[in-house]
């Protein structure tokens, strides 16, 4: 604990220094001794924070208010798979940056399991997928409205168990939280999340792995895959450890697959070798079909499009097949083609 000795010198004579009793000093102590144990940082209450953070102590209490939508985060749409809107609540710019200090500092040292594949560092959906390659049988599970019931409690009791004191856990929550969840938009979102389900990622994992059967999670998509004999079981011990944190799985995505159908995790094919869907490479194929024969020109008149972001949409598919697959011979000459367009 050299790290400690030094820290507990320094702040020692600090706080002599500045008219802290001795009975003082040793809770402080106390206090950040658990927090350097774990290689957290020691935030002690709301002004520490704000110091840390480069704000005041007066935006914290603002930015840390239930409802706040119209004074710290921008509201947009996105355009689901299913041709459904998402609602992306984005803080803006002060409120974001105390988020980035809190993800680096904070909540990027607590522990994720490794079966959760999203929203890591070098970790992808491909990462997801691969290991249910091949299986007898392949059962996807999607949690109902993942982000929205994520509420706050969860997080200030993980804090709290940390070692922080309830009022800086609360502090924290409330800043990377909005009305009581987790906002999509927010940095510290998908970080949060990961941390929330590691318990429920070892337990299920625990059980998988006692059947010799496979598990990976991809946000609020759980995939299982093997020689899987006893589904309702499976389903019901998912549902009880999913309760424990108020979450829920949405039975009408739950799909179970055997090597005979196509198998299918978060949209790409999984039976022989990971690959997206032959209709969405068709699609791609096709489109650059017409733009060849016809030009790109005539081909953006037919379906109404400008240049820039058809293009741009055409590339973000081609490289996202060449990340699932990226021994995609003629995907990467489509991407090549493409990127040849963009610039010319």
């Amino acid at each position: 604990m050299k790290n400690f000795e030094s820290y507990k010198s320094e702040f020692t004579k600090r706080a002599y220094n500045e008219g802290f009793s001795s009975d003082e000093i040793s809770k402080c102590l106390n206090y950040s001794e658990t927090l350097l144990k774990k290689n957290l940082p020691i935030i002690f209450n709301s002004s520490h924070l704000s110091a840390l953070v480069g704000y005041n102590k007066d935006y914290l209490n603002r930015v840390s208010k239930v409802n706040k939508t119209s004074y710290f985060y921008r509201d947009y749409y996105i355009p689901k798979k299913n041709g459904e809107k998402r609602l992306i609540r984005e803080p803006l710019p002060s409120l974001k940056q105390i988020q980035r200090w809190l993800l680096d500092n904070l909540f990027i040292k607590l522990p994720i399991s490794p079966y959760a594949k999203a929203y890591r560092a070098k970790k992808g959906i491909r990462d997801h997928v691969r290991y249910h390659k091949k299986e007898e049988v392949v059962i996807t599970m999607d949690i109902e409205k993942f982000f929205d019931n994520l509420e706050s409690g969860l997080i200030v009791n993980i804090l709290l168990s940390k070692g922080y004191s309830f009022q800086v856990a609360n502090l924290i929550t409330k800043i990377c939280t909005l009305n009581d969840v987790l906002p999509q938009g927010a940095p510290t979102s998908p970080a949060i999340s990961n941390i929330l389900l590691y318990e429920f990622d070892n337990e299920i994992s625990k059980y998988t792995n006692s059947k010799g059967l496979k598990y990976t999670r991809y946000a609020d998509d759980l995939a299982f895959s093997g020689s899987i004999q006893d589904v309702d079981t499976l389903i019901k011990i998912v549902k009880e450890n999913l309760a424990k944190i108020n979450l829920k799985i949405n039975h009408s995505k739950t799909r179970v697959m055997s090597k005979k159908a196509r198998q299918i995790i978060s949209g790409i094919v999984v039976n022989d070798k990971i690959q997206v869907p032959r209709k969405d490479r068709d699609d791609l194929r096709q489109a650059m079909y017409y733009i060849e024969k016809f030009s790109l020109e005539e081909h953006l008149k037919k379906i109404d499009c400008n240049k820039a972001n058809y293009i741009e949409h055409l590339l973000g598919k081609a490289n996202y097949m060449l990340k699932i697959n990226p021994k995609d011979e003629k995907i990467k000459v489509i991407y090549n083609k493409l990127k040849v367009m963009k610039t010319g």
